[in-house]
């Protein structure tokens, strides 16, 4: 790639260099993708000692040097550091005088636009948000499964829409194009979906085992996977249980179970069987007449109605 864009946008090519700033899990594995792929990497940084070693094992023989010289070194400057430390860290570095026209500089933030990167582009840059919405362990086992091909939310300028397409085709994945005043939302939903999906696994788990299932794992996997598949194949009519029947009975069992075991997990249960009713009602797999009983029991205080619990 020319570090100067062309009329019709930059473009990805064998001769860019590229440079990783923050060779975390998601930094270093990327890096070695688009070096994979052809495009030398010239440069990493990473203060911590996990850092220098995922340089030496994911890329190996690159420099392990400090982000500004990243930054000096590198046509495509990869930022994967935490999100809140972003955009401090292009500000000061644009302070400096870093960046440079046609400079590509790419983040991989999930939370944020190309907006953050303006300290940047005010200099010349390009810039790029391309998110891999996937868990990242920073082990060479992650390489593979870009390779299987994952979905990135990208967020670009119309000119470098080629570009983020063909890095995004170096890394196997495929392109959601995502505008930028709808970033926070989808990062909401991936963490909604990913990340409270292993909370709420957990406290299952938990549950399990108060009742005295010895390998609750064994137990819950099979039912877990189906529920998953199902979700993602068919939606709201994968639904199934005592809420999208109505049971208010059985919940409010559950309620009091929780309450004499586990009383920090009841706001959790309430909200999200709350949730669950009003996506049956809408599905139209559960009738207002006979949701009624059950949103009754949710909007108590009390674990427990004496009324439903003999439903």
């Amino acid at each position: 790639m020319s570090a100067t864009p062309r009329a019709t946008g930059p473009a990805a090519g064998p001769r860019t260099t590229v440079g990783v700033a923050g060779a975390g899990r998601v930094g270093a594995v990327l890096g070695a993708g688009l070096r994979e792929a052809g495009l030398p990497v010239v440069a990493a940084s990473g203060r911590s000692a996990a850092s220098a070693h995922r340089i030496a094992r994911l890329l190996p023989g690159t420099p392990r040097v400090p982000v500004a010289d990243v930054v000096r070194a590198a046509d495509l400057v990869l930022f994967a550091v935490p999100d809140d430390a972003l955009g401090p860290l292009v500000a000061h570095l644009a302070e400096s005088g870093l960046f440079r026209p046609g400079q590509v500089v790419l983040h991989t933030s999930g939370a944020h636009g190309t907006g953050i990167l303006h300290p940047a582009v005010a200099r010349g840059a390009v810039p790029l948000a391309v998110h891999p919405a996937m868990t990242f362990t920073g082990h060479a086992t992650d390489r593979d499964r870009l390779r299987a091909g994952v979905s990135f939310g990208v967020t670009a300028p119309e000119a470098a829409r080629d570009l983020a397409e063909s890095l995004v085709r170096a890394w196997h994945g495929r392109c959601e194009w995502i505008a930028p005043q709808h970033r926070a939302l989808y990062h909401a939903g991936l963490a909604h979906g990913a990340n409270h999906l292993v909370t709420l696994v957990n406290e299952a788990l938990d549950q399990l085992r108060d009742a005295g299932v010895h390998h609750p794992e064994q137990v819950l996997s099979p039912l877990l996977h189906a529920a998953l598949d199902n979700a993602l194949a068919h939606g709201d009519a994968a639904l199934t249980g005592p809420v999208s029947r109505g049971d208010a009975g059985t919940v409010a069992g559950h309620l009091a179970a929780l309450a004499a075991r586990s009383p920090a997990s009841v706001p959790a249960y309430r909200e999200l069987a709350r949730r669950t009713a009003d996506r049956a009602i809408a599905a139209g797999r559960l009738t207002p007449a006979a949701a009624a009983p059950l949103l009754d029991v949710l909007a108590r205080r009390s674990p427990v109605g004496q009324r439903a619990s003999t439903r």
